[in-house]
């Protein structure tokens, strides 16, 4: 034997329309979540950034290679350009953006100039720039870091990692200052420049440091 619903239907349905229509809808708002740590320590080293403008007359860019298998030739750059971005302090974060004019390559020596700005090894007039972009850093014991970035001479972009060390910090009457030293060694054929490398005329591997100062007001 089966037994209707109809009749519970039609009671509870009116019931139910009245209960519906009584009842006042109430927006669900989401609970706040606080921010974590990493999100904290994050904002608050963006809100202690400092943007640093490289002085190219106080900067300097230099390079020391074996010449003829004996004596270590030195050479020198000196148009550096770029920004340097620290953050904490003490500086705890450190970011590189560092351009070098290889024009402004010098030896002390014009026809030797002219043969460094050639073809055979920086080809200016190709390759105007070098280039440093650092990846990240590292904060090491004392005034050191661990920075890992590009590297683009001739063309040719590396990744590398080196130690770069804050040479000091300071207040000046012309505004805040800051220094970095970075000294690291590349293979120069690795980057498109083997002049004279067959033959020992002149060293692969080439020694080279970049002593920068910057400014903020």
């Amino acid at each position: 034997m089966f037994l209707s619903l109809a009749p519970t239907l039609s009671i509870a349905a009116p019931l139910l329309f009245m209960l519906v229509a009584n009842t006042q809808t109430t927006p669900v708002v989401a609970p706040a979540v606080a921010p974590t740590t990493a999100q904290t320590t994050q904002n608050k080293s963006a809100a202690d950034s400092t943007v640093w403008k490289i002085d190219d007359t106080h900067s300097m860019g230099l390079f020391r290679v074996q010449h003829s298998g004996a004596g270590m030739f030195w050479g020198r750059f000196d148009g550096v350009t770029g920004i340097i971005t620290t953050s904490g302090i003490p500086t705890g974060t450190l970011a590189l953006d560092v351009s070098i004019d290889t024009n402004s390559v010098s030896s002390a020596n014009k026809d030797l100039d002219g043969h460094l700005r050639s073809p055979d090894f920086f080809s200016v007039k190709e390759f105007p720039t070098m280039t440093f972009v650092s990846t990240s850093s590292k904060k090491l014991p004392g005034n050191m870091w661990e920075v890992s970035g590009n590297l683009t001479i001739h063309g040719v972009t590396k990744s590398i990692t080196t130690n770069v060390e804050m040479t000091g910090q300071a207040e000046s009457p012309r505004g805040k200052k800051i220094g970095f030293e970075a000294v690291f060694t590349i293979d120069r054929s690795e980057f498109g420049m083997s002049y004279g490398v067959e033959k020992n005329a002149i060293g692969n591997s080439v020694r080279i440091t970049v002593a920068l100062e910057a400014g903020s007001s």
